[in-house]
């Protein structure tokens, strides 16, 4: 009896995760490592139960937050340099 190691039959393809009500099809759904200014601003919104505007990324770009070359933001490095101006505050 062959196991699935030694089977030279394909593998079927995985199911596609069942649909949530309300969400945005597959392809709008944004890259978190490579958002766009108003794209951050409308997630950090939805998450944080806080208004964030494209504006005020824009001046923390200014001050220093993290982009890549193309101006786009990895959600996770803009937070971790979130905390850190924050932090700075603090001390």
């Amino acid at each position: 009896m062959a196991n699935r190691e030694d089977s030279s039959t394909p593998l079927p393809a995985p199911a596609a995760p069942p649909a949530v009500p309300g969400a945005p099809p597959a392809a709008e759904i944004a890259n978190p490592a490579a958002l766009t200014v108003e794209q951050a601003a409308r997630i950090l919104t939805a998450v944080g139960g806080r208004w964030t505007t494209a504006e005020t990324i824009r001046r923390h770009i200014q001050r220093g937050a993290p982009t890549a070359s193309d101006g786009r933001i990895n959600l996770v490095r803009y937070m971790a340099w979130l905390i850190r101006e924050m932090s700075v505050g603090e001390e």
